[in-house]
Order: C-alpha cells, then structure tokens, then sequence
C-alpha cells in the first residue's frame, strides 16, 4: 500500500470528483504474497490488459443510491401489506412463485461469490471496485428476495410450500435445474463462470425476461410485491453488463483466448437458454390469469429482448473483433421456442410430475386454450387433450395421477448436462462418457460434457475448466422406491401428515378433493438412466430410436404398420 496516501485521506477530501476518487482507490490495493497469484483464483485464459470500470464507481456514491432504492422498495412492500394485496392476487400466480421464489435467491448468492473470485483475479484496483460493488448487489438482491419470500409465506392462504424452499432447493426436481445453473457461477475456470456464463450471457441476455417480463406478469396477477422487488434488482445490471463487458474486452485483446471464448459462448449461451427460458417461460405462460389477445406471449418477448436487443445489438457486434458467435445455436434456441414447444414442453412436464412438486398447478381453462391457440397456432392439437385429461384426473375418484394414468405420456429421460428433461424427443442424444451411459436433450448439451467440460481443448490444456460429475438426476436418488415414501422423503407432506403440499388444483375447500400420500402406496418409480444403463447395448438403441419417434407432448411413438 502506497505510504503517502491513506484511507483516511481520501475520506478528509470531500471535494474532489468521483472521477478522482475512483482512481485514487487503485493505489489502495495489493497483491497476496501468500500465494501465486494465478492460483487464487484459477483461469486458462491469458490476462494481460488491465481493464477500466466504465462507471468510475466508489463507496462513496454507491450506498446513498442503493440506500434510495431499498427505501423505495419497503416503503412499497409496506403498502403492498396495507392494501391487502392477497385478498386480490391471483393464486395460480402465487403458487408459482413457490418454486420461482425457491429458486432465485441462491443464482444470486452465488453471483456475489462470483463477483468475489473474479474480482480478485482481475488486474487492475479500479475494476476490482467494480466488482466489489457487484458483489454487494447480490447480496442485496438475495436478501430482498428472501425477504419477499417471508411476505408470501406470511399472508398467502396457502403458504405450505413457501416454508421449506431452502430444503426443495436442494431435492426438488425442479429445484435441482435451479442448483445446477447457480453452481455454473461459482465452479471451473473463473473466467467462464464469472464473466462469460454470468455476466455476458445470464446478465446482459437474460434479465429482461427475469426482471422486467416477470414484473409485469405479476402485476397483471395482482401481485404488486414482486414488480417492486425485481424493477429495483434490474435497475443495478447496467453496471454488472459494464464490468462484463470490461472483461470481455480484456480476454480478446490475446488472441490466445479466441478459442476459449467461443468454446464459452456456445456453452453459456445454450445452457441458460435450457433452463431460463424453460422456467421463466413456464412460469409467465402457464402462471398466469391475464389472457387478453394483445398481451405478448413468451416468445413475442423473447424475440424483442434475447434476439432483437441482446443478439444482434450486443453480440454480433463483437465480430469485428474477430469472434465468433454461436449463430447456429441463437436460431435453434428461437425454433425451439417458436416451432418445437419447448416452453409448453417443460410446462406440461412440471404438470405431471406435481406429486413431488412443493407448489400446486393450476389446470388449464377453455380461455386459456384459446389464448395458446391465438398465440402458438396448433397449440391444441399437440396439448390441449393432455391438459383436459389433467383436469379430468386433477381430484381423487379411485383412479391414479396422471404421471401413472395412461394418458399417451411417456415420461422423460434427464439431459446430463442442463437437468432439464429431454422433451424434445427427436433432439435426444444417448452417448457413453466417462464410463456412463447418458442422455442429453440436444447436441449442444452433449458437446458440453463430451468436449467442452474436458481437461483438453483443441488440443491446448485447459484443467480449470468444470466438470459434471455426481448423481446428478433427481430420479437416480429413489431408484425402484414407492412413491408414498420418497414423497415422504422429501417433506412435502402438510401438518397432519398425509395431506399433500402438491396438488393438481387451488381447491382446498374440501379434504375429499385433496390427495394424500397414502394413495401412492405400492406405486413403483425408477431411473429411466439407471434403467437405461441397465439394458442390453441393442434394446438400448432399440429403444432411443422409439423415444426419438414419440410426438409432441411426449405421446407414444406411432406403431409401424
């Protein structure tokens, strides 16, 4: 540390700019003796130009502005309490929001420990600021959030569910999506998870559809809470695209790195598109009450914000600094939305595995099937049965629910990679890697794990990149067990110990119309991969060319006459 200039220095000056104060900073930093310093935080990439923070942000001016956004923020739950606002709010709506809300807060954490690795690993004290700030972001973004979480749970009529999203985050099948894309901020090579995986693509491609799309569903719901939450964490990603894109610059000035920052946009790129437009999608079409025909649809939003603002605004003008951009994959993740259903897919999906859901899911109405239609021409032909079966089986009368009803449904093999199911049946791809028979919902997620996640690429050693290692399928955890007791297992049992938390509908007027755990007694549930690795190499590939064959909505594959 510089021995002229002291913090208490900087602080007796009040007058000068915050210009001057942000690069006066950089003489307050140092480098760690203790250890090399390309091991603190480890990184293949090659970094040798000391970036700038484009927003010259010091402590000075950083917390009397965020101190003015929380003050709106509680000032706005407090009305949102005084108002009443649950007596309004849709329930469809908020019972989504047990599994959204289960899910955002822990992205977030781990974004602050991002922010924390890499700022310690960039060059330079006044981007290291930068980050630092971001860091502090997070955090608040994370504890506003919980926060919100706690109003639900405490003025929802239902609030089974919201009391135990710490734990579903973790055993949940659909927590574990969440689990799986927050650790991609924190683990391998840190300048794929923190700036490449997080900031260019997740950040800078992804926040409108999570903090402006989401708020302006929910207020359509009635819920006033959420808009005023999210509009304030959305306000702080200007700065966080600026720190990325610093850092993006930074990695093309080496050529050394072209390779490695087009080997990470095509996985960042594909994987948040996997798992965010699978639940951010869900939540905003299958969420909602609001069914007026000028509303956008997911996809109308998709198009203007991911494709038109962030593709080619953002991205393709990188090209004139010779990178390469994942084309191929920007228009696949497009027809996956618009022509293969990849949205009422994961919907439907969540729909018929609502017994180990912690939420409960509306079923779909007459007005909501002639929204979709409006919307998503063909909708009914390849959905609209299913969900009128779901509705017809949604209330105990002696039958099964639907996941063990026949209802032309074949339940979903795992994709390794992103965790979300393989619901686009041609896309499947079933390869052996590291010993293991394993499926992947499409070519870019098996690429990932097969070349991408790999100790070399192109030939050049990369041992910082990640791994996927573990049991990563939800399903491989209760393998062979009765559904009875892994429902039991996971807590998802109301007060009186058989109720269920999960149902098919919001009706809880009538115990008669409630399902318990009792009435999935002897049903048997196995690991469609462990099942898969179990059979013969033939009927394997027997039965992936079937699975390749099923139709929309998961219906069976046409017999061959």
């Amino acid at each position: 540390m510089s021995a002229s200039l002291t913090l208490n220095k900087i602080k007796a000056q009040k007058g000068i700019s915050i210009a001057e104060a942000a690069n006066r900073v950089a003489d307050l930093g140092w480098t760690p003796s203790y250890v090399q310093e390309a091991m603190t935080f480890p990184t293949d990439y090659k970094i040798s130009k000391t970036p700038r923070d484009p927003m010259k942000q010091v402590l000075r001016s950083y917390f009397p502005m965020q101190e003015e956004k929380d003050n709106r923020v509680y000032g706005a739950l407090d009305a949102a309490l005084r108002g009443d606002m649950f007596r309004n709010v849709e329930p469809r709506w908020v019972e989504w929001m047990k599994l959204f809300l289960a899910i955002i807060p822990f992205p977030e954490i781990s974004a602050a420990r991002s922010m924390a690795m890499v700022g310690r690993l960039a060059p330079g004290e006044e981007l290291r600021t930068g980050f630092t700030m971001q860091m502090v972001d997070e955090f608040r973004h994370s504890t506003i959030q919980m926060n919100l979480k706690r109003l639900y749970m405490n003025h929802y009529i239902d609030p089974a569910g919201f009391d135990m999203t710490e734990k579903a985050f973790s055993n949940c099948y659909a927590g574990t999506i969440g689990r799986q894309f927050a650790e991609g901020f924190i683990t391998g090579d840190a300048i794929t998870a923190a700036n490449v995986y997080l900031t260019i693509v997740a950040e800078t491609a992804f926040t409108n559809t999570l903090f402006v799309a989401m708020p302006s569903e929910a207020a359509a719901n009635g819920d006033y809470l959420l808009p005023t939450v999210f509009h304030s964490v959305q306000s702080d990603e200007s700065r966080h695209i600026s720190n990325g894109y610093s850092i993006l610059l930074m990695a093309l000035a080496d050529e050394k790195n072209r390779d490695l920052l087009e080997r990470d946009l095509r996985y960042a790129w594909w994987n948040n598109h996997a798992v965010v437009d699978a639940a951010i999608g869900t939540f905003i079409e299958y969420g909602t009450k609001d069914r007026r025909k000028d509303r956008e649809s997911y996809a109308e939003m998709w198009r203007r914000w991911i494709y038109d603002d962030y593709y080619r605004s953002y991205l393709m003008p990188l090209e004139k600094y010779g990178l390469k951009i994942p084309h191929d994959l920007i228009e696949e993740a497009w027809n996956r939305i618009i022509n293969k259903g990849y949205v009422h897919e994961v919907a439907q999906f969540f729909a018929t595995g609502w017994p180990v859901n912690f939420w409960r899911i509306d079923g779909m109405t007459d007005e909501d099937f002639e929204w979709f239609e409006h919307k998503y021409p063909g909708w009914y032909n390849k959905y609209g049965k299913w969900w009128e079966e779901y509705s017809r089986l949604a209330k105990p009368n002696g039958h099964k629910a639907i996941a063990f009803e026949d209802v032309n449904y074949v339940y979903p093999h795992r994709c390794w990679t992103c965790m979300v199911p393989c619901l686009i049946r041609e896309d499947i791809v079933m390869d052996t890697v590291d010993g293991q028979v394993r499926t992947y919902c499409s070519e870019p997620c098996h690429w990932t794990d097969a070349v991408a996640f790999r100790p070399t690429y192109k030939g050049r050693p990369t041992p910082n990149m990640g791994r996927l290692t573990g049991k990563r399928e939800w399903e491989t955890l209760y393998h062979n067990g009765d559904v009875a007791d892994i429902i039991k297992d996971l807590g998802y049992v109301r007060d009186d110990g058989k109720t269920m938390i999960p149902q098919p509908h919001l009706e809880l007027d009538d115990p008669k119309k409630l399902w318990t755990v009792d009435q999935f007694k002897g049903i048997q549930f196995a690991s469609p991969n462990i099942t898969l690795n179990e059979m013969s190499p033939a009927d394997r590939e027997k039965f992936i060319a079937d699975y390749r064959r099923q139709g929309p909505a998961g219906r069976r594959a046409p017999v061959k006459a």
